[in-house]
């Protein structure tokens, strides 16, 4: 896969090269028009794509994990959970454990972040946690893994740091020349002769600017994302040796009504599946930000060869009717051939029962995604002879506490 990494790597340079350039166009009509240089634009532009540049670097997993309203999780708050993402780090090779982040909330999805494989996160909701069975959440947790693999998630974290920036700098600079056309106040004339005309002609050009510098960044951040969700569902079908896995996870999460709530336009690409979609809705199948749920759903179910980069190739071409395949001959050739293994016997709620184990009885250990927030909440449950169970909120001062199923007293 070294190829289509380094293949991945330029592209990403020309990609931010080119939103560089949109955001350095804004700032020179924003100097020319504000500040009778376009020099000052320019700089003040470079500065504050520094600026954000360094901080999506250094801190763009932490901010966007913070946005997402994650939570850190260890081994023992969901030991099934992180045996998945265990397996999935050692079939696809990273050389060290991404953290794990829990989403309390009832909509599917999940996304990786991370400035580098060494430091990476994976981060997943709750409501996914409770609807897939141990192959559907591998095969998630595979194309999650096969983004830190691949080097996707750095670009997409500063990618849209620069697309912020931009939309924010044209937000502002359209409104203060509108202010100043309005009321007069914006500048008239040039120090270097300029008059009325050229004043106009600057105002128009910057507004045009203004409106179109947001849109094609964004459909340039589009560009960026669509092919690599397929080499990430290529990559996960390689790392489970099973596409159906994620095949059917991507069903379930497209088929969902919930709407992911921590979500913003920004972050949208990093999710598996788009998470913006109209309230009690299903995810749309033509979306700006991913390939259509349905077109990916066929090409993971038309493996039927095998489960190699070639076979999902194979599958690529067949589905989208003979268009070139996105991963590179060498790349495919280099893996060789895998087979697909069987499906594992687990059903949705187990946070990934081990292979072998009966459907419907639970491991011991195994907890539901509401048990693992609250043990993060610091709340305790204890057990009562009659079977029932209580949830305990920290700070709980009482020594005992009674059972109204039974009338026990239950020590605590």
């Amino acid at each position: 896969m070294w190829e289509q990494i380094r293949s991945n790597q330029v592209r990403s340079v020309i990609l931010i090269a080119l939103i560089a350039g949109l955001l350095l166009a804004v700032g020179y009509f924003l100097g020319l028009y504000f500040f009778d240089s376009a020099v000052g634009g320019l700089v003040i532009a470079l500065v504050v794509w520094a600026i954000m540049s360094l901080i999506a670097f250094y801190q763009g997993d932490s901010i966007l994990l913070g946005m997402a309203k994650a939570r850190k999780i260890k081994s023992d708050d969901a030991p099934r959970l992180y045996n998945v993402v265990e397996e999935m780090k050692i079939a696809s090779g990273l050389e060290k454990m991404p953290d794990i982040y829990i989403i309390d909330d009832p909509a599917l999805n999940a996304f990786a972040t991370g400035r580098d494989p060494s430091r990476a996160s994976v981060a997943i909701t709750t409501g996914l946690l409770q609807k897939l069975s141990r192959d559907e959440l591998q095969g998630v947790i595979g194309h999650e893994i096969a983004h830190i693999k691949n080097r996707d998630v750095l670009l997409m974290a500063i990618t849209s740091v620069m697309l912020g920036t931009i939309v924010i700098l044209s937000w502002y600079a359209s409104r203060f020349l509108l202010f100043g056309a309005m009321t007069g106040s914006g500048r008239r004339t040039s120090s270097r002769g300029g008059g009325g005309g050229a004043q106009a002609i600057i105002l128009i050009v910057g507004l045009v600017l203004m409106i179109l510098a947001p849109i094609l960044a964004q459909l340039i951040y589009y560009a960026i994302s669509r092919k690599r969700e397929y080499l990430a569902d290529a990559s996960s079908a390689l790392y489970t040796r099973y596409p159906e896995g994620l095949a059917s996870a991507l069903e379930k999460i497209g088929g969902s009504t919930r709407q992911l709530k921590s979500a913003n336009q920004a972050t949208a690409p990093m999710y598996t599946v788009n998470p913006f979609r109209k309230e009690g809705m299903k995810a749309a199948d033509l979306t700006s930000t991913h390939p259509p749920i349905s077109e990916r759903v066929r090409i993971l179910r038309s493996m039927a060869g095998g489960a190699s980069l070639a076979d999902y190739n194979d599958a690529y071409r067949k589905v989208r009717s003979g268009k070139q395949g996105i991963i590179s001959k060498n790349a495919a050739a280099a893996v060789g051939a895998v087979g697909i293994r069987q499906a594992s016997l687990s059903v949705p709620g187990e946070l990934g029962l081990a292979p072998g184990k009966a459907a419907g009885k639970a491991a011991p250990g195994t907890h539901d995604a509401s048990d693992i927030m609250l043990r993060l909440d610091k709340w305790r449950t204890v057990d009562c002879e009659c079977g029932a169970r209580w949830k305990i909120p920290p700070g709980f001062r009482d020594n005992n506490i009674l059972c109204t199923r039974c009338g026990r007293r239950i020590r605590l």
